[in-house]
Order: structure tokens, then C-alpha cells, then sequence
């Protein structure tokens, strides 16, 4: 498996994400994980508000896993707090962080997080209750690293002004269709043209290199946002002919060409797998080993309908 810098160390550049494992039972949960396992990722990924309720899929991976010392000290566990679906709202107050991730050590059964990542920017965000969580959790033991998700340059500098432990990661939506982190800096300047539209806050898989900060790409497959996947979709004729070209040039499937559009990228990210299915795992991770030439990159990128001025 292909690695990626994460922090002062390297990361798988697949990352199993387990936010659809609440209606599988043990013996599927078990099945997902060793496929996973078995591709070189060990890397999972999880959030608070997973599963329907506070902590359900968190639960269900501790449940079906009963993973020994050992086998947890072989894996990350990354998990999100920040997001309160009952009264819709985001919330980093200092209380609620706590809160929450003393909810995951024991959904998950672990004494800690390998990585926490604030989930949605809070607007009402204090930078001085994040960086008084951050320090407590991290002087306990119970967080080793912390990170943010759908964040702008911009919110990451204001949470920087009070936290001091480096922001490893930023997990964001991306796929080959929906791309606007990409695809805007191309068409920058560009009049009368909606891709030209800044709407990252301004460059932010370039911040995120710039700062040495991790960019994982959630929904690599879907279309638009929470839509349908591109793949095998008669709306993206054009693009899954270009796929099933180099699917078969490269001899993998098709899937492990969307993936390889995102790990090809020079920023070196993380792409955020969301299927239950062990077999779309495996395909997907045949993708990391997969290095598009750069024509082969752009035609995918022309295909998927951007712009290349």
C-alpha cells in the first residue's frame, strides 16, 4: 500500500471509513476489516455521529472486532466530534469536545484516539476552548493527534492562534466530479465562469501543502454532493469511457482508476472509502498503486466537465 505523510509520520493512502457499519452484524463488520487489513490499510475512520445515534458505529466496530492490545496497536483510529444532529448545530465549546471523546474511548473500547478531527466549522468556534480540550486530551493520553474536516484556510488559521499541536489533517469532499478545491485555482481569473468561483475560502489543498497538513478526500465516488456515484452513470457517459479505457490499459477496475485520479495528486492525500462492500475495498486499493501520467490525469479531469482554460 502506498503511504502518504501524516504528521511526523506516514499513513496508508486508503483509508477505511466506517460511517455505514451500524446495520451490519459481527460477522460482516469482521469480514470488512480484514479485507481492509489485507490491503495494506490500517487506518479507520469513524465520527461521533455515526450510525443514527451518538457513538453507534464506534460501537459496532469495538463489538464485532474485540480486538486485543495488541491488534489495536497495529491500527489508527481516527474519530469527529463537533456535529450535534438534535438540535442542529456544530458546537468546539471546550465541554462538548471532552464530552464527546470520552464517548468514543469507550464506544470503541480503546484508552485513546489516534487522531480527533473537529467535524464541521463551529461559527461560534472560542480558539481558546479548542486549544484547552486539545491540551487536556493530549496531556492524558487519551488523543494523540488532532486534525479538522471541511475546513477553510482561513477557519484553520483562526483555531492556530490558540492551539499549539499541529493540525495533521483535513478532510474533505472530493471526487473527480466534484472538485472545487481543484478545479477552481485552474480557472482562476477566468470571467463569467462558475468554476472560476472561490468557494474553499481560497486555495485550500495549497494551504494544506504549504502547512504540511493532510487533505482526506471523503466521498471519492459521488457525483456531486450526497448524490450518486459517476461510476457506471449514463450522466458521465463521457468520463467512464475515458475510465474504462485506462481501467483496462492498467489492468484494474474502474473503481481503482477514481481512486488513482485523487492519490496521483502531488499534495499527497488520503482517500476516505465509505463502502461496505469488501470488494469495492480491494478495488480501490489496487488505485494507490496506480500513477496516472499527467495527459491521462487531465483527460479524466476534462471528461468529468471541468474546465482546462
Amino acid at each position: 500500500m502506498k503511504t502518504v505523510p501524516f504528521g511526523q509520520s506516514t499513513a496508508p493512502a486508503i483509508v477505511a471509513g466506517m460511517m455505514r457499519i451500524a446495520d451490519k452484524d459481527d460477522a460482516q463488520i469482521r469480514e470488512l476489516y480484514s479485507t481492509a487489513r489485507a490491503a495494506g490499510i490500517d487506518f479507520f475512520d469513524h465520527a461521533d455521529i455515526y450510525g443514527g445515534r451518538m457513538h453507534r458505529c464506534e460501537e459496532r466496530f469495538a463489538e464485532a472486532l474485540a480486538l486485543t492490545p495488541a491488534e489495536r496497536d497495529e491500527i489508527v483510529l481516527q474519530t469527529k466530534c463537533g456535529i450535534v444532529p438534535e438540535h442542529q448545530m456544530f458546537d468546539f465549546s471546550y465541554e462538548h469536545i471532552l464530552r464527546q471523546v470520552e464517548g468514543s474511548l469507550r464506544a470503541l473500547r480503546t484508552d485513546r484516539i489516534d487522531v480527533l478531527l473537529l467535524h464541521r466549522p463551529d461559527a461560534l468556534v472560542e480558539p481558546d476552548e479548542v486549544a484547552r480540550a486539545f491540551d487536556e486530551l493530549e496531556a492524558s493520553g487519551k488523543v494523540r493527534a488532532f486534525g479538522v474536516s471541511n475546513h477553510t484556510p482561513r477557519q484553520i488559521d483562526l483555531l492556530r492562534t490558540a492551539v499549539r499541536q499541529p493540525l495533521v489533517a483535513n478532510q474533505l469532499q472530493l471526487s473527480i466530479t466534484h472538485a472545487p478545491i481543484i478545479a477552481q485555482p485552474v480557472a482562476a481569473n477566468m470571467l463569467r465562469e462558475d468554476q472560476s468561483i472561490v468557494r474553499d475560502g481560497g486555495g485550500v489543498v495549497d494551504y494544506c501543502r504549504i502547512n504540511g497538513i493532510t487533505v482526506q478526500a471523503w466521498s471519492p465516488f459521488q457525483a456531486g454532493l450526497f448524490s450518486g456515484v459517476f461510476l457506471d452513470n449514463p450522466e458521465y457517459a463521457d468520463l467512464n469511457a475515458v475510465i474504462d479505457r485506462l481501467a483496462a490499459s492498467y489492468d484494474v477496475p474502474a473503481l481503482a482508476i477514481a481512486t488513482a485520479w485523487i492519490t496521483r495528486h502531488p499534495a499527497q492525500m488520503q482517500v476516505v472509502l465509505g463502502t461496505t462492500t469488501p470488494q469495492r475495498v480491494t478495488d480501490a486499493a489496487a488505485g494507490a498503486a496506480v500513477e496516472l501520467t499527467r495527459p491521462e490525469w487531465y483527460e479524466l479531469f476534462r471528461a468529468a466537465g471541468h474546465l482546462v482554460p
